[in-house]
């Protein structure tokens, strides 16, 4: 048996450290290394067929707001949203020094196109938690739209690619508190 990198108390610690936060400092930029190694944590995440599903494009400085008018553009097209929550769009991405657009590949079978989606979702909780560890702060949004032709040509995807989140990333500027949470409830069969 190997000996173990890090403790489960190490490890459980990590995961209830992590918190979802906005608290950022806007005028400190994450080097572009740290996203290249976080990045890569992500395609540690299961992959049941190994289809790597997982697309990542990063925009930092200027594009943060090109990416905000791009994807309120798709927005508008969809006829998704109110002209408030438009215009809100079009600055958000603003509130951290590096936004990460995370998508995923489609498959054609239901079933594998499911388990791409979970891939992806187990990769970003890598990444988050490779975050924390690093001492940055992140923050998971859904995308307004996860079908935003606009935004997958922005961000290099595929025409068929779906938008999985948008993840702020940034050096702390505050903390925020632990949520509670509830116990879990484990169903056990034993026979």
């Amino acid at each position: 048996m190997t000996e173990p990198l890090a403790t489960f108390e190490q490890f459980a610690s990590l995961v209830r450290t992590r918190r979802t936060s906005l608290l950022m400092d806007r005028g400190r930029p994450v080097p572009p290394e740290l996203v290249e190694q976080l990045c890569r944590l992500a395609v540690w995440a299961p992959n049941h067929k190994k289809t790597w599903p997982g697309r990542v494009a990063e925009f930092t400085g200027d594009g943060r707001a090109r990416l905000g008018e791009t994807m309120a553009a798709d927005m508008v097209a969809a006829d998704f949203g109110d002209a408030g929550k438009r215009d809100k769009t079009r600055t958000k991405y603003l509130r951290a020094p590096t936004m990460l657009v995370v998508g995923c590949a489609p498959h054609e079978n239901e079933l594998l196109d499911i388990e791409n989606r979970d891939a992806v979702a187990a990769g970003i909780q890598n990444l988050l938690l490779g975050a924390t560890a690093l001492g940055l702060a992140s923050f998971w949004s859904s995308p307004a739209l996860t079908s935003a032709p606009r935004v997958l040509e922005l961000c290099g995807f595929d025409a068929g690619d779906r938008l999985v989140a948008m993840i702020y990333l940034g050096w702390p500027d505050g903390s925020c508190p632990a949520p509670d949470r509830p116990d879990i409830s484990i169903s056990r069969v034993t026979g």
